[in-house]
């Protein structure tokens, strides 16, 4: 599995506190080890059908598409 980072999530990331940033890091780290691990919440997105969020806090989330094996 790979993980392709756009430019809005690059400039979405550099905005993030440190502390969100680690936590962003963990987070993508489990979602490439186990997509459907407990502490991410993986799930589909309100209203849309290829779109999906995982928690990386509290009031920090981040969005991904699946495409074949990129996330």
């Amino acid at each position: 599995m790979k993980i392709a980072r756009t430019e809005r999530f690059k400039r979405a990331y550099r905005k993030l506190s440190p502390e969100n940033r680690q936590r962003a890091r963990k987070a993508i780290r489990l979602l490439l080890e186990n997509p459907r691990h407990p502490g991410l919440r993986v799930k589909r997105v309100k209203g849309t059908h290829h779109i999906w969020e995982a928690r990386v806090s509290r009031s920090c989330r981040l969005t991904f598409e699946i495409h074949g094996d990129t996330y």
